[in-house]
């Protein structure tokens, strides 16, 4: 029987697992929901998470709700099939899931205040000094990460720390469809762009795509 995937077009921890799922080589079930039709706030889907939020992973009988929890069940139950999440010695997998919290905690506070003037605030609403200040936030925590990395990819070798990371970066081009001034390749260092390419150039990559992204 294969896994199940709740998801959302569009949400950054949906979209590491299945990244996390590809990598894996896992057989999964895809079942989008839609934010606006309300469908994470209706009974059935309240029955697998109480909080209303996506993803949400379905194995036969055991139901699983946060990104990283999903993560990390699925390198440990399938540990013979594809590849590792956390790779390497004990060290490098302890440092794969200090960058996935640097990612949920200071990157996404870094990059909050550009998705709410390019999707929250009318063209007429955005204040210049926000978006200014939220860049210079983003720029600060490239070059963070920048530091961070041990090879092509953040730990070394491709780990759920890259699958948690990519999403959020790729918000960037999201914001610059609202904010065209915003230069979201230009914001990247070097090393990020390479390794931003490596991700995209994964054979799985375009399966996971968010429908709604392909469509512009």
């Amino acid at each position: 029987m294969p896994l199940v995937l709740y998801y959302g077009s569009g949400s950054p921890f949906a979209w590491r697992v299945q990244l996390a799922l590809e990598h894996k080589a896992l057989a999964y079930e895809r079942k989008v929901l839609s934010f606006s039709a309300g469908d994470t706030r209706k009974p059935e889907f309240l029955a697998l998470n109480p909080r209303h939020r996506v993803p949400v992973l379905v194995d036969g009988d055991f139901v699983l709700y946060e990104s990283n929890a999903i993560v990390e069940y699925l390198d440990e139950a399938y540990p013979a099939t594809g590849a590792p999440l956390f790779p390497g010695d004990v060290r490098t997998r302890a440092l794969a899931r200090r960058l996935i919290m640097e990612v949920d905690s200071y990157f996404d506070d870094a990059i909050d205040p550009l998705t709410t003037q390019a999707f929250a605030k009318k063209p007429e609403e955005r204040d210049p000094q926000q978006i200014a200040a939220g860049r210079q936030a983003v720029l600060d925590e490239f070059a963070l990460f920048t530091k961070a990395m041990r090879g092509e990819f953040l730990v070394g070798p491709l780990s759920a720390a890259d699958f948690a990371f990519y999403p959020y970066v790729m918000y960037l081009w999201r914001c610059e469809l609202k904010l065209p001034d915003l230069n979201a390749d230009g914001m990247l260092t070097p090393a990020l762009r390479a390794w931003k390419a490596r991700i995209e150039s994964l054979p799985f990559f375009e399966q996971t795509l968010p429908p709604h992204w392909k469509q512009g």
